[in-house]
């Protein structure tokens, strides 16, 4: 009786082994790749660290080469497959909520230029939106030789931005897409923000965040103590003079106090608060790390695409006239942040070509958007010409998710999915 046991169980163990061992095999098979074995989590039964060869140039394939990481997760071969599609860099094998939702398969991908995934030299040029779903393109041929049935991609923020792009210009890839607080700006420093700020949430809310960020301002002196103090603490260094830093840091309040929803306007202090509650209020919202040195260094390639071909936002500071040192127009931009490769052209013609295509010819498109996310002001026209899905989340932020929907609207949303993936997804 035990010899049998034992039997079953080694059974039963070179079968596991054999499961994982068959999509090793066919990784392997894969060229000019490297893999690493990584833990696994949830529902995964394998998971691994891909060091994918891409083109630096796709228009010239047998040119540059660079190395892009992916990071994938296996549960089954017939099961559908999640491409994140990071607008950033992608150090760790975090699972995405559609991913979650489908219990499928997953494949990360770390954009390039970003990370990892870099080439040893920087062409600049090559760092465009249509270079970037190239990659995406490829990633999906080569990984459909292993996974035959639904693909969907999805992505935050500017993963959502380049969830939208890879679908314009390979429509067919896959059988739907996902993306999440995806603005589409059509300028250098989009002036639909302005406008989105100026008519957000209630003026109640709006006269109290610009009478802030106004207290701070006549109060610098007295506060830069408790700002030296914090960003010494958190070892934040800046290309730019700190009192500048706290300047930009008092212009952002108002772009991240709607974008992230952290506090309500109740926790908005006074005029008469002490400097130091006023100074903790302030980063508390509008975190002086996103002008660090090393923040902006690793945001190198960010800025550039922003500057030059998926748009970004500047402040509006005609408000805090004769309160600035070192903005002397009513405009303040974010540009300077940018790399240092000279004055930096904005071409408009990609954004238009993914518009177009998103109004036109886009089918099985699910928009995730909270209302009163700042990046809103830019949210995605769907029209009417195709059966795209656009959820707006009441007074929702840039953390807006599926999960951040009840009822009704859940239901909308997974019915939807249901419909396109011909799959039920349990509730």
């Amino acid at each position: 009786m035990k010899k049998r046991m034992l039997l079953i169980y080694l059974l039963f163990i070179s079968s596991f082994v054999l499961a994982g061992s068959d999509l090793l095999e066919k990784l392997q098979a894969i060229p000019n790749i490297e893999i690493i074995e990584i833990d696994t989590a949830n529902h995964f039964t394998e998971a691994y660290q891909i060091m994918f060869e891409q083109p630096v140039n796709h228009l010239r394939p047998n040119g540059a080469k660079f190395k892009q990481r992916i990071f994938l997760s296996h549960t089954d071969f017939d099961s559908p497959v999640v491409m994140v599609t990071e607008g950033y860099q992608a150090n760790k094998n975090r699972h995405s909520e559609v991913t979650r939702i489908l219990k499928s398969n997953e494949l990360i991908v770390e954009h390039r230029y970003f990370g990892e995934s870099a080439p040893d030299m920087i062409y600049w040029k090559y760092l465009s939106v249509e270079q970037a779903a190239a990659d995406h393109h490829r990633i999906i041929e080569t990984f459909k030789q292993i996974y035959e049935g639904k693909w969907i991609t999805t992505g935050v923020s500017k993963g959502g931005q380049t969830t939208l792009f890879h679908r314009a210009y390979y429509p067919n890839d896959v059988d739907v897409s996902i993306p999440y607080v995806a603005p589409l700006n059509f300028e250098q420093e989009e002036r639909k923000i302005h406008t989105f700020l100026e008519n957000v949430g209630t003026k109640e809310t709006r006269d109290k965040i610009l009478e802030f960020q106004k207290c701070v301002l006549k109060n610098r002196d007295k506060i830069m103590p408790y700002f030296q103090k914090y960003c010494n603490d958190k070892n934040y260094t800046f290309k730019y003079d700190l009192d500048m830093i706290l300047e930009y840091s008092v212009f952002e309040y108002s772009f991240a106090y709607w974008q992230w929803g952290l506090v309500g306007p109740e926790n908005i202090p006074n005029s008469d608060s002490s400097p130091e509650k006023l100074n903790d209020h302030l980063v508390t919202v509008s975190d002086p790390s996103f002008f660090d040195t090393k923040g902006m260094e690793d945001l190198s390639p960010f800025m550039y695409q922003a500057y030059t071909e998926i748009g970004f936002y500047g402040y509006d500071t005609t408000p805090f006239e004769g309160l600035l040192k070192y903005v002397d127009s009513d405009f303040a931009t974010m540009e300077i942040f940018a790399p240092a490769l000279g004055k930096l052209m904005f071409d408009p013609e990609p954004m238009r070509y993914v518009e177009n295509y998103l109004k036109n010819s886009s089918n099985n498109f699910l928009y995730i958007y909270g209302e009163n996310d700042t990046w809103s002001a830019t949210a995605v026209d769907i029209g009417d010409k195709t059966n795209a899905v656009k959820m707006v989340k009441k007074d929702g932020s840039h953390r807006t998710r599926i999960r951040s929907f009840e009822g009704g609207e859940k239901e909308k949303i997974y019915s939807t999915l249901e419909n396109w993936l011909d799959m039920e997804i349990e509730r």
